[in-house]
């Protein structure tokens, strides 16, 4: 979301942790997981959903799942949560901005150490890679897009120091390394693929020459007019220098698709051929991020006050149908009945609705082992979700990840006791 707001002053209260950044060791708590789906959705706090009429399907799975009832977003924006969900860090990244694809003269901001951010204004974003420092979080946060500084970071109070050793990688990268599949899912990537793609209807992208489309209107078709359904910057392994040059099968801008077609999400699940990693990004009208030139069913939420009379409901019942279409996906596939999988639903942060409201989000597991219906009061936040699917899959702690206050989420997916008794 893009709204301007007059810039306010506050200072938050700093409570800083323990940081041990880079790889670690590989987490315990969790059992061994065959495949994990991650549905991440948008701008919606964990208020607004839970007991909304408008998403009967998130309230029974919530209800019949693994319910996290007190789980954070790190921060603003949105990408700045997706690359802290699969790298465990900001990476110096603070902004929604689109990629440098390519390039080779910029300095990742790990290396200069300055963030990137929406406020002061950014450039491109260098691809991300090598080592070197992140951007801290703050309690409360004034570089976002709403340029305020009454917005809450996690929960107003906590506060994530910068740090030092924190290495340019996703998960995608671990997988990869260990001889593991992943792929990343999103609706609306146009059928050329995701290589110099910002933003897309499916069809048409920031790279369509209108001037070729005969016979020329008047006024002229221009990229203004897209629907900008499918974004990077909630594609977060399309920023990293790795996936990007894509030197390696297994590694690369291959491992992103749409949900349509053989080799697609749902041609994936119909066959069984599904990666053990599977990111899944709903377009931006599913997602209930909206779209303010979409007309009024996917249009912006009217209101950032966090309550549930602030929302679009046809945006919020349209991203229920959206889970329930592909949560009813993932398990009519034959992989749901092999081995231990489980499905992770959750929102990237907040309405941006201002202090003293916190950027807590609802997040579910349902898994096909095990008891469901657990209800956590546990503190977990993205970094606990990316800790807890590396312990699943054996692979090690990355960045914030191995940060000693940093939880696996052993409740809510079954702890390595369970591994006999629940199958």
């Amino acid at each position: 979301m893009k709204k301007s707001i007059a810039c306010l002053s506050l200072l938050g209260i700093a409570l800083a942790n323990p940081v041990f950044a880079s790889e670690g060791k590989v987490p315990e708590g969790v059992r061994h997981l065959d495949h994990v789906f991650v549905i991440m959705m948008e701008n919606t706090a964990y208020g607004q959903i839970m007991n909304n009429p408008n998403a009967p399907f998130i309230n029974q799975m919530a209800q019949s799942g693994n319910l996290a009832m007190n789980y954070y977003a790190i921060g603003h924006p949105s990408l700045t949560n997706y690359l802290e969900v699969v790298g465990g860090s900001n990476f110096g990244v603070q902004s929604d901005n689109n990629s440098d694809w390519h390039s080779t003269s910029c300095a990742p901001n790990l290396s200069t150490g300055v963030a990137n951010t929406d406020n002061p204004p950014s450039p491109a974003i260098c691809p991300i890679s090598g080592n070197g420092t992140d951007a801290a979080t703050p309690a409360t946060d004034a570089t976002n897009e709403t340029q305020v500084s009454f917005l809450n970071n996690i929960d107003g109070i906590q506060a994530i120091p910068a740090s030092e050793h924190v290495t340019g990688k996703t998960i995608a990268d671990q997988l990869f390394e260990t001889r593991r599949t992943w792929k990343s899912y999103q609706e609306d990537l146009p059928g050329s693929g995701a290589d110099l793609v910002n933003n897309s209807d499916g069809v048409y992208s920031n790279l369509t020459d209108f001037s070729k489309i005969l016979p020329a209107l008047n006024p002229p078709l221009t990229s203004a007019g897209i629907v900008n359904l499918y974004a990077a910057k909630h594609n977060p392994f399309v920023y990293f220098q790795s996936v990007q040059e894509g030197r390696y099968p297994g590694l690369s801008l291959a491992n992103t698709v749409g949900f349509d077609g053989v080799n697609g999400l749902y041609g994936d699940l119909a066959s069984g051929r599904v990666p053990e990693f599977s990111f899944i990004a709903p377009n931006q009208c599913n997602d209930q991020h909206g779209r303010g030139n979409a007309g009024p069913y996917c249009n912006y939420n009217p209101l950032t006050d966090g309550t549930p009379a602030g929302l679009n409901p046809a945006l919020i019942q349209r991203g229920d149908e959206t889970v329930k279409k592909l949560v009813t996906a993932i398990k009519g596939s034959p992989v749901w009945k092999e081995g231990n999988n489980a499905i992770v639903l959750l929102w990237d942060e907040n309405d941006y609705s201002l202090t003293p409201n916190t950027n807590q989000v609802v997040l579910i597991v349902d898994t096909n082992y095990g008891v469901n219906g657990k209800k956590s009061r546990v503190r977990y936040n993205h970094f606990s979700l990316l800790k807890t699917i590396e312990a699943a899959f054996d692979l090690p702690c990355l960045n914030h990840a191995c940060d000693a206050n940093v939880q696996v989420m052993s409740d809510l997916f079954g702890g390595q006791h369970d591994r006999n008794s629940w199958r």
